[in-house]
């Protein structure tokens, strides 16, 4: 596992906020890819290879960690992402003042 500073250092050179979600972090590991790969950067090849590689490790840190990260399926975790439409229906859902059967 990686220490705290690396995964700050990883985020930070993906441009990632401090709670980002998987398509977030593929998406800004893709845009910065495409700007430093060697093949498609206009300047200097050795700096775009040395940023290439940062960009890689930054982006297998990221990975590892998710991949390692315990997911809670708790009701009460669950709940935390539910919309408004799904938390008027758990607490009202089933009653029948409310005009559902």
């Amino acid at each position: 596992m990686n220490s705290y500073e690396e995964m700050n250092k990883a985020r930070l050179l993906l441009g990632l906020p401090e709670r980002a979600e998987m398509a977030e972090i593929r998406a800004n590991y893709k845009k910065l890819m495409g700007q430093w790969h060697p093949d498609k950067c206009g300047e200097d090849t050795q700096k775009c290879e040395e940023m290439s590689k940062k960009i890689i490790t930054a982006y297998e840190i990221i990975l590892a960690y998710c991949k390692e990260y315990q997911f809670s399926f708790s009701k009460e975790e669950v709940m935390k992402h539910a919309t408004e439409e799904e938390i008027w229906l758990e607490r009202f859902g089933k009653d029948s003042s409310w005009g559902t059967p």
